[in-house]
């Protein structure tokens, strides 16, 4: 697969991007900030390699599944799970502190919000061994990967089937401006952009009278509190086409009825086993919230606070995996699998890799071969590295994962058009409408 041309692409290179060579191996712009090397808009962007010639570069072992590390990364993942629940249960109640003591309810209330924090991270390691069994890398059979994957990700009230599917074609088309799946960029239009930058509604009003930095901070919010369950029900930062490669145009692609557009007949049945099961469990939940058994406030604290951190940090990796003004998004004509896959980036994540399973810093390694287990991505990832890096096209950026975060909510908004090669702009450097109308 060659270097991209000059034919149906758009200006929207980033502002580090130069002509030359040396520049494009340049890390970092004028501000510090990590910058991809790559830039395909640049007539001395390097051949990509294929896939092959990619995957001979890692060791052969590095592929080999096993049944018994894959069962033993699950295992540990829940007697660390098992061992926090019991200490937590030893200091704190989920029994209301007394309203007077200031004392008491600040202790409860830090309490069970690190429990709910850590619980939830130490969840999000089943989720990454659930999310290898959907992939194929979790054992070298398929029916057993299914087996444990179906129960691991519906106790975490993931409707595994229909995620395996969508979460496929994420891989399959990455970083597709129309094709793609999961956080697809929206067109400035989309956004609420009009033809000559006015604020006309949605996100362009909304960040002018908010502010910048409140802008950023809803961006982060919505992604991390609410992005899960909106894109599970087909109203976020899903896709642009049905499972026919047509445009959806304005229909709901949920991940729950056996008719959404995102599914062929063929999976059917399975949609409506995960499906059935999430709502199982969602009555199971509520049955155990009665008074007459646990009540509502345990079921709380034990199951649900620490839930909405696993689906923080599931939506956090992706978000950033893929996301970044300087990587570029492709239209059709411009795409090609090796160019999706490479705008793949890593990050450091330092303690969390252990809990995660390393699944952030080695995020290129999964994208290029998600069949590869995860117990084998670092080996992989340091030859892929070695490959890749001295011909500007291993993406790694350095900075800690909650300032990237902070980055790409201030900078990664909307794209100007669903063709070519397109970068994130941002709303910050859009004119107010009052400075267009003193224009």
């Amino acid at each position: 697969m060659g270097k991209g041309g000059d034919a149906n692409v758009t200006s929207q290179q980033p502002s580090s991007s130069s002509s030359s060579s040396a520049a494009m191996l340049k890390s970092s712009d004028k501000d510090g900030q990590w910058v991809s090397q790559y830039n395909p808009l640049d007539k001395n962007a390097p051949e990509l390699p294929t896939k092959g010639e990619i995957k001979a570069v890692i060791p052969a072992h590095c592929f080999e599944r096993s049944y018994i590390w894959g069962m033993a990364y699950l295992i540990r993942d829940f007697i660390i799970a098992a061992a926090f629940v019991y200490a937590t249960s030893k200091v704190l109640s989920t029994d209301l502190p007394n309203i007077r003591d200031p004392l008491a309810v600040l202790g409860w209330t830090f309490g069970w919000s690190f429990y709910a924090f850590w619980m939830g991270t130490i969840m999000t390691g089943p989720w990454v061994v659930g999310h290898e069994c959907g992939h194929g890398a979790f054992s070298p059979n398929q029916t057993w990967n299914d087996i444990v994957g179906f129960i691991v990700h519906q106790a975490l009230l993931v409707p595994y089937f229909a995620w395996q599917y969508t979460h496929a074609k994420h891989h399959r088309r990455t970083n597709h401006l129309t094709d793609g799946e999961s956080h697809v960029p929206s067109t400035g239009t989309e956004n609420g952009l009009g033809p000559n930058n006015e604020r006309l509604s949605f996100y362009a009003v909304l960040h002018e009278s908010i502010g910048d930095e409140a802008f950023a901070a809803f961006q982060v919010w919505s992604h991390l509190a609410i992005g899960w369950p909106l894109y599970l029900m087909g109203l976020a930062s899903t896709g642009k086409r049905d499972h026919k490669g047509q445009p959806l145009d304005g229909r709901i692609a949920d991940h729950f009825r056996t008719d959404s557009p995102m599914f062929p007949g063929k999976v059917s049945f399975k949609i409506a086993m995960s499906s059935t099961a999430t709502i199982a469990q969602i009555v199971g939940l509520m049955y155990l919230s009665l008074p007459s058994q646990f009540g509502f406030m345990p079921v709380f604290l034990w199951y649900w606070n620490p839930y909405f951190f696993v689906n923080a940090w599931l939506v956090l990796y992706t978000w950033l995996q893929h996301n970044d003004p300087s990587v570029p998004q492709y239209g059709d004509g411009e795409w090609t699998w090796v160019r999706g896959a490479l705008s793949t980036i890593d990050r450091p994540y330092g303690i969390f890799d252990f809990f995660h399973h390393e699944i952030g810093s080695t995020h290129v390694a999964h994208h290029l071969f998600h069949e590869m287990p995860h117990y084998n991505a670092l080996e992989a990832t340091h030859a892929i590295r070695a490959f890749l890096e001295p011909k500007g096209l291993y993406n790694y950026d350095p900075a800690p994962w909650y300032k990237a975060m902070w980055r790409i909510g201030k900078t990664c908004h909307y794209v100007e058009a669903e063709t070519g090669i397109q970068y994130y702009k941002s709303m910050e450097d859009v004119p107010l409408t009052k400075d267009l109308k003193k224009d």
